[in-house]
């Protein structure tokens, strides 16, 4: 990402690499018939990040060890401190991942967080049924976390029908925002894409799209009733649940 003059202003120190998100330990697997056996087994690890900005400690959030700088981008704009990525100055990642400083333009402090701002134009979002069945058959081909823990939460970011970018987290909300990170620090526009959930789609969760200016929210799992009045509210599309034989489509401007 650079600035009008062609300066990089994202730093991406990414020496975490060394973090592992899958761990093995050897568990007793007791069957049903009696029969009992030590094995090993994947389990996921746990990573906690403490987030500054401007030399103020924010947050702390506690995710898988991969895409951290992605993840604090994301999560200063769903979290309502920057409305967008241009109010970045850097960001940078500490060598054992342990602390994300964002350094913002403004140099103050970050206030507490804001209310919901309107992104969405007054009119429904452009999407093809193709796009969100091919979202949900690169979900069941499976993510490599997950296929051997079991324990995971996957997200993926397209446009007109490609995958740009693909993760996962122990939360799901965390790998909501290691996609919204990715697209800010690829100058990526979120207004065009849509966003694919592993899990259910709460009220927070659709906010975090309103936030991040996404038309489009689908997710394997279904939405709870305040996510969808929230979605009706803020000219958000959710599809959900969003499965390879079958899609669910609310509408906020009521064309489908």
């Amino acid at each position: 990402m650079r600035g009008e003059g062609g300066e990089d202003i994202i730093m991406y120190i990414d020496e975490y690499e060394g973090l592992k998100a899958v761990r093995y330990r050897t568990v007793r697997e007791i069957r049903r018939d009696g029969s009992v056996r030590e094995r090993k087994t994947a389990v996921p690890a746990e990573h906690s990040m403490t987030i500054y900005v401007n030399g103020r400690e924010v947050m702390e959030v506690v995710c898988t060890g991969q895409y951290l700088a992605e993840l604090i981008l994301g999560r200063l704009l769903t979290a309502g401190i920057i409305e967008d990525v241009d109010e970045v100055e850097s960001v940078c990642v500490g060598e054992a991942g342990e602390a994300g400083m964002a350094v913002l333009r403004s140099r103050e402090a970050p206030a507490e967080e804001a209310e919901v701002f309107e992104k969405f134009p007054a009119k429904p979002a452009v999407w093809k049924e193709e796009w969100v069945f091919a979202l949900a058959d690169r979900f069941a081909e499976g993510m490599p976390i997950h296929q051997e823990t079991f324990a995971v939460h996957s997200c993926f970011l397209s446009m007109k029908g490609e995958i740009l970018f693909e993760c996962e987290d122990i939360g799901r909300h965390n790998a909501f925002d290691k996609v919204i990170g990715y697209a800010l620090r690829n100058q990526i526009d979120l207004k065009q894409c849509i966003v694919y959930l592993s899990g259910r789609v709460p009220a927070d969760m659709a906010e975090k799209a309103v936030r991040a200016g996404i038309p489009v929210l689908a997710a394997k799992a279904a939405a709870t009733y305040e996510a969808v009045q929230f979605a009706k509210e803020h000219g958000l599309t959710l599809i959900c649940p969003a499965r390879r034989d079958q899609l669910l489509t609310y509408d906020p401007f009521g064309t489908r």
